[in-house]
């Protein structure tokens, strides 16, 4: 699959965006957190009126830096990312996920690379984020890239 490119999320996305996080959520962590706890987390993380206002202040909140979105050729958003720095010199990755379809096409990492650049600019020398569930199906990616475990469900590499 070919990215047509990484960039910065428009208003227009933020539907794409929450359909996208609600699918990733349910499908990579639905069977360990169970019906209830993934309901709760995508209802949590995935709202509408959420995403929407995170879309329109990116860097209006301390440390908050926005979201990005994958888009296929065609124009699809096949993948997400937001993070920012919230402490100094630490990035934080709030969300990642990929069109489960779309997975191992090399999405995930431009995104997390495209998020990377925008804390390394804001003076991150680490990275962290935190995973839902012990033992992830996320791991082998965050490890791949040099995450390391900080606990079960926090991780961190340095930049």
């Amino acid at each position: 699959m070919l990215l047509a490119d990484v960039r910065t999320a428009a208003p227009g996305d933020a539907t794409a965006i929450s359909r996208l996080l609600a699918e990733a959520i349910r499908d990579g962590y639905g069977e360990a957190l169970g019906e209830i706890r993934a309901a709760r987390l995508v209802s949590d993380h995935c709202a509408l009126p959420r995403i929407r206002a995170e879309i329109e202040i990116p860097g209006g909140a301390p440390g908050w830096l926005g979201w990005l979105v994958a888009a296929a050729a065609d124009g699809t958003l096949v993948g997400a990312v937001s993070g920012g720095v919230p402490v100094a010199s630490e990035g934080e990755i709030y969300a990642l996920c990929v069109t489960p379809g779309r997975q191992r096409e090399g999405v995930g990492s431009a995104l997390l690379e495209a998020a990377t650049g925008r804390m390394r600019a804001h003076g991150a020398a680490s990275q962290r984020i935190t995973l839902p569930v012990e033992g992830a199906a996320a791991l082998p990616f965050f490890a791949h890239h040099g995450f390391g475990e900080l606990t079960p469900v926090r991780l961190g590499r340095p930049l």
